[in-house]
């Protein structure tokens, strides 16, 4: 009998011991911190939208620093350049060497595509904080992908309506000969067309090209009612101010992707006034998160904010509710994946959800370019959802 409880306290000893280093253990992973991998342009031609993407993410999580339980952010940094050859190399070291619980990037569509083809299914939560491309949450979505900008397809789709309503029958549309630019154009055509109008010349121009005379002494000649463009960040201020220089403002109406006048109105000055864009954010919306925002990043970065920043910032707040409904645990991706897939984001740029491909489904305002301001005036689609065509989840 004496035995027998010998051997019960060393079973009990050993238990507490072992309950002890497990606990340990699980402690010990919990403190260790949660490495954020960027993958954002810091140079060249896009390098004011990564450094936003960046600086918005950061203040999101630095804002809920209470959501993480406890957990602090690494965050390792890599330059894409907006440089598709780069991006394998770059996700597979974040993936395999750094270990990274989150990968943020990028902002070009065709980076996006070499990340996807490493990060797609695998241990880190990819999330897009700009990088339209359709096919990411399309034929490639998967269930660790999310995006917390916008499908290419989503601002431009709805402006094919606005120029129809405008009663514009004949459009030229331009564009960067790359995904992003293409799948813009085609979005626009899809409704435009469908209405009636007819896409009378498709001008793609070699990505970064910015010298745009001679496209546009051709759409001079031809006269169309008006033009349709993706451009954006310097490209953006060189077409807006070319097209204003060649005489073609006020005489053929612009009309552009957000992207246009996004960030890029101070530089473009006189030249954008009058521009009709679609997106699904404005400096000017009048709602308690876009207004504590915009004053928090002021005071932060000491400059204004612009949706390259929301949409970094979205990318925090979605990765703080994801851990603060895990209670700071990224071990369990399938509890992080379902926590994202059910969370509201209260974005600046109003409340959305995602779409069962990991899209946002969001309002694409119609914005009007009036004393150097984005000014809204009125919604070109209300929770617009990308169709996802190809995604299979």
């Amino acid at each position: 009998m004496n035995n027998n409880k010998s051997i019960l306290r060393r079973l009990a000893t050993v238990v507490a011991i072992t309950s002890i280093g497990i606990s340990s253990l699980v402690q010990s992973a919990v403190q260790e911190p949660v490495k954020v991998g960027i993958m954002m342009p810091f140079s060249g031609v896009y390098a004011a939208l990564g450094d936003a993407g960046r600086n918005g993410l950061k203040l999101a999580l630095e804002e809920h620093a209470a959501f993480l339980h406890g957990r602090t952010i690494e965050y390792i940094e890599l330059d894409t350049e907006a440089r598709p050859e780069r991006a394998p190399e770059q996700a597979s070291s974040l993936l395999s060497q750094q270990k990274a619980d989150f990968v943020i990037g990028p902002v070009h569509s065709g980076v996006a595509m070499g990340m996807l083809k490493v990060l797609s299914n695998q241990k880190p939560i990819m999330i897009i904080p700009n990088a339209g491309a359709n096919a990411a949450t399309g034929p490639l979505c998967a269930p660790n992908v999310f995006r917390t900008s916008f499908s290419a397809w989503q601002p431009s789709y709805p402006m094919g309506d606005v120029a129809l309503k405008s009663g514009y029958k004949k459009v030229v549309t331009m564009s960067w000969n790359y995904g992003m630019g293409q799948e813009s154009l085609d979005a626009f055509r899809e409704s435009f067309t469908k209405g009636g109008g007819q896409v009378v010349k498709e001008i793609l121009v070699p990505f970064p090209k910015t010298e745009f005379q001679s496209y546009i002494t051709d759409i001079a000649a031809m006269k169309p009612d008006a033009v349709f463009v993706f451009f954006a960040g310097g490209g953006a201020v060189k077409f807006v101010k070319d097209y204003d220089a060649m005489g073609l403002k006020g005489k053929i109406p612009l009309l552009g992707s957000g992207f246009l006048t996004e960030g890029t109105l101070a530089a473009q000055g006189a030249a954008a006034e009058g521009i009709v864009t679609g997106l699904h954010y404005a400096d000017s919306l009048d709602n308690p998160a876009n207004i504590a925002f915009r004053q928090l990043y002021q005071q932060q970065f000491g400059k204004e904010a612009d949706i390259y920043g929301v949409q970094g910032y979205d990318a925090g707040l979605l990765i703080a509710q994801a851990l603060n409904a895990t209670n700071g645990n990224t071990a369990d991706q399938g509890a992080l994946i379902k926590a994202m897939e059910s969370a509201v984001i209260d974005s600046p740029r109003g409340k959305f959800h995602f779409s069962r491909s990991h899209n946002p489904i969001q309002n694409i305002y119609l914005r009007t370019v009036e004393n150097g301001v984005n000014k809204v005036t009125g919604l070109a689609a209300e929770a617009l959802e990308d169709p996802a065509r190809g995604c299979k989840l």
